[in-house]
């Protein structure tokens, strides 16, 4: 949510979650910090996370613990998917969504479009753990620019279609405002091949029911189906919502043992979250979800 380090000891990287209650991490070294066009970003040594990132004191990912979000962005979309070949991340500069979309054989091509090229150069300095390579692989196009009008103007004028659109991007709010409203979720539609999916995070439930309510309701409003899922992201110091949105993919319909069936199928490995049981378990809402979102 901000930046909270006023106040706290030197070292406690801290951010609020809500105006009343947030979550810390004490950082041992300061690597960089500095600003880009558009946004204040540091990069720290920790004990518990190792290497750490933060944008405009929100923290981003970190080399410990970046799998828990990359590969539920990624896989619950992609698995369900009868076979991806074409992806577009929103944001993602740092390559963790991209490196988990080429463990798919299928998938020919996978488009960054990343406004902010400081972004990509802190992933390759410092993030090797978290693209492990993929932002230098041939099958990844990154675009430095804005994902608005990529989506709006310059895909639909190329005739570029995806099997996938991930919205990898920081919170909704600032910048990144209008990438979650109703007009943008439309416009990803459209670009969307038959079978396609949308897939992105909600925020927290705990903190920000409202938030998360107001996404799935706009998604749903697009798409005929949405289904939203969630799970812990330590760095993010909460349960956390994610959702898929489609007018035909629903991957809570998918059983465990056919989930793993895919997996094994399609030689997808080195997962260290994700797995049939996980995929079905993220679906199922206790009551006081069922009631936010219903």
């Amino acid at each position: 949510m901000s930046d909270a380090r006023a106040g706290f000891p030197d070292g406690l990287l801290a951010e609020f979650l809500a105006e009343d209650a947030g979550y810390f991490v004490r950082g041992d070294r300061l690597l960089e910090a500095g600003r880009s066009a558009w946004q204040d970003y540091e990069v720290w040594e920790t004990t518990r996370f190792g290497r750490l990132f933060r944008l405009d004191g929100c923290f981003m990912t970190s080399e410990r613990d970046e799998f828990h979000y990359h590969e539920n962005l990624i896989h619950v979309a992609g698995i369900a998917h009868a076979g991806l070949r074409r992806a577009l991340i929103i944001g993602g500069g740092d390559g963790g969504s991209a490196e988990e979309l080429l463990k798919y054989p299928s998938v020919e091509k996978v488009v960054i479009a990343e406004l902010d090229a400081k972004v990509v150069d802190i992933a390759r300095r410092y993030f090797q753990a978290v693209h492990r390579g993929a932002l230098d692989d041939p099958r990844v196009e990154i675009r430095i620019g804005d994902g608005m009008r990529y989506v709006h103007d310059e895909a639909p004028a190329a005739g570029e279609r995806y099997d996938l659109i991930v919205l990898d991007l920081t919170d909704p709010v600032g910048p990144a405002e209008a990438l979650y409203s109703e007009a943008f979720f439309a416009a990803c539609r459209a670009l969307l091949t038959e079978g396609g999916a949308l897939s992105l995070h909600i925020g927290t439930p705990v903190f920000q029911p409202e938030r998360v309510q107001a996404l799935v309701q706009r998604l749903r409003r697009v798409f005929a189906r949405v289904c939203p899922y969630f799970l812990h992201i330590p760095l993010y110091g909460s349960l956390w919502g994610m959702a898929t949105a489609a007018d035909g993919l629903d991957p809570a319909a998918i059983d465990g043992a056919e989930i793993d069936r895919r997996i094994g199928e399609r030689a997808i490995s080195l997962l260290q979250h994700y797995n049939g049981a996980v995929h079905c378990a993220q679906f199922a809402l206790p009551n006081h979800l069922r009631d936010l979102l219903a």
